[in-house]
């Protein structure tokens, strides 16, 4: 496929990117810190964190874990929300040579064991919300060392104290458990103050990340994310964002969960190089509270899924917030609906970008340029370096504007997964790497997802792509969300079921039937609505298919 896309990138957008420009992401992180010292890095419960603060933080924890008789490259896992104890517990696993383990706090006892075993962690940061679950489980794991923090530990007196205390005793949010071994994030911060810390030689080849995925689809699996990998990919955004944003001073505002592949490159490591100040929400389901702390600061960027955008728009007082310091909301994860786009652009007055990527490419592929005027579709065009092909059935190039399963290189993809050498050869073919995602190019090199390969329902022959359906659903204003399954019948094979959330009570089965009708081919029309409080989501937010399927 000829790299149309190109002749769309503006004129200060370098078509390739050296992914060797510099070894590792401990390069990266030394270099913000050096030209940004005292500007804000993070803020989180109304504290701010200086990239001062953090190298002087993160060096501590580096120097203890080095001096707990760790070897480069040995697996620590961090599991928290967004706290400020995250970028500490990431930048000082990174310093001293070690590979992180994002693990997902809401993980069951089962989920969790699978991981620390996968992985071989030894050594797990742990916020004692989500202690007894690590309890259960940790004697059949192979970690050495538990270190536990409290939500507040890292705000100052007396506000930590005050936090720690409703967080446990007042909410009672922090479930009884048992880790008689444990020790405290805050002790071991303080033991490596004391402590030598000796910098590793890392290469580009080292693995920076062991980042799970495919938890929804079977067993979980870890994408071994290379240093160099990582590096290219943070080049790669950077190579577009270049004229976006303000170095040292755009604030983005982080609400995804930075243990997501999506938040860590595109928020935290991102904006990190770029010496911006970065707004982290721990609890972004309290949209209330999510929209109060958004009119306390003057944020430019805001990332997020469908859900998230769709549940701001849907929140009093965030209409009446401030957005003259705004530039734009970049969307991933999963579809970006075009009533939530259009409603976001008339809200705010700027632009919802849409992007793609998955955690086995670190994560972005494509993403739309920041000066596009509106909401297209589309998931935008490739990132420097990055090629893609689009594949039949038969593993033939498809024609211009017809759909076929995505397939990406780049140095941004992934090792492959750890241990399992059958499961990356059946995503990785002769360099390239099969994505399960429909997509299709129009003549400009702007690319579309039609669908995810296994969520495509068939209807008498025609494929029906989910994503359309709940489009159009989503256009009804009596929708507020909705997700389209296929269901079998004996005389189609699959017909349509949707179901949906609703905004408006008094909305009927019969009146989203008749709008969908309006804009809907017959076969692609639901057959069965169902109503639901709330649907099934991942933790960031994106829709869980197979649940409704199960």
């Amino acid at each position: 496929m000829e790299k149309v896309w190109l002749n769309q990138y503006d004129a200060s957008i370098q078509p390739e990117i050296n992914p060797d420009r510099v070894a590792s992401l401990v390069d990266v992180f030394e270099d913000a810190i050096a030209k940004y010292a005292s500007k804000t890095a993070f803020i989180n419960m109304g504290h701010e964190l200086s990239f001062e603060d953090l190298d002087v933080l993160s060096m501590q924890f580096a120097a203890y874990l080095q001096n707990q008789g760790l070897k480069k490259g040995d697996a620590v896992a961090i599991m928290m929300p967004n706290l400020l104890q995250y970028p500490v517990a990431l930048f000082g696993v990174l310093r001293a040579g070690l590979t992180v383990v994002n693990v997902n706090p809401l993980y069951t006892p089962r989920e969790l064991e699978h991981q620390l075993k996968d992985a071989n962690v030894k050594v797990i940061v742990i916020v004692e919300n989500f202690a007894c679950t690590l309890a259960e489980i940790i004697d059949k794991t192979p970690v050495q060392e538990v270190l536990l923090t409290s939500l507040g530990d890292m705000l100052p007196a007396p506000k930590k104290w005050i936090v720690n205390f409703v967080v446990k005793y007042i909410k009672k949010l922090v479930p009884s458990f048992d880790l008689p071994n444990a020790k405290r994030f805050s002790k071991a911060l303080q033991k490596g103050e004391g402590q030598s810390y000796s910098r590793p030689d890392l290469k580009g080849s080292d693995i920076a990340f062991l980042q799970y995925t495919g938890g929804t689809t079977g067993v979980s699996k870890g994408a071994m994310l290379t240093h160099r990998n990582m590096v290219a990919n943070l080049e790669q955004v950077s190579g577009i964002l270049e004229n976006a944003v303000e170095p040292g001073k755009d604030m983005v505002v982080t609400a995804l969960p930075l243990y997501h592949i999506f938040a860590l490159t595109s928020n935290c490591l991102t904006f990190l190089k770029y010496g911006c100040p970065n707004l982290m929400i721990t609890n972004p389901r309290d949209m209330k509270a999510f929209v109060s702390e958004l009119g306390k600061y003057p944020f430019a960027v805001i990332t997020g899924v469908n859900t998230l955008f769709n549940g701001l728009l849907n929140t009093p007082g965030f209409a009446e917030l401030d957005f003259s310091q705004f530039k734009f909301g970049l969307g991933g994860g999963m579809a970006v609906q075009r009533p939530v786009a259009e409603r976001w652009e008339r809200v705010t007055q700027t632009v919802l970008l849409e992007g793609y990527g998955l955690t086995e490419c670190s994560p972005v592929v494509t993403v739309n340029p920041t000066n596009i005027k509106e909401y297209r579709g589309a998931i935008g065009l490739p990132l420097p370096s990055t090629d893609i092909k689009l594949l039949d059935e038969d593993g033939k190039e498809v024609a211009l504007g017809e759909a076929g399963e995505m397939y990406v290189q780049g140095p941004q993809v992934m090792l492959g997964y750890l241990n399992r050498p059958e499961a990356t050869d059946e995503i990785l073919k002769d360099g390239w790497l099969a994505t399960g995602d429909i997509a299709k190019m129009d003549e400009e090199g702007y690319f579309y997802i039609v669908d995810r390969k296994k969520d495509m329902i068939l209807v008498s022959g025609f494929n029906v792509f989910p994503n359309e359906i709940e489009e159009v659903a989503a256009m009804h204003e009596g929708v507020l969300e909705a997700a389209a399954i296929g269901v079998p019948h004996e005389v189609s094979g699959e017909v349509v079921k949707l179901f949906v959330v609703k905004k408006d009570p008094q909305v009927s089965a019969s009146e989203i039937t008749k709008h969908c009708k309006e804009l809907l081919t017959g076969y692609k029309v639901p057959k069965f609505i169902e109503f639901r409080d709330e649907l099934p989501k991942t933790n960031v937010g994106k829709i869980l298919r197979r649940e409704l399927r199960d």
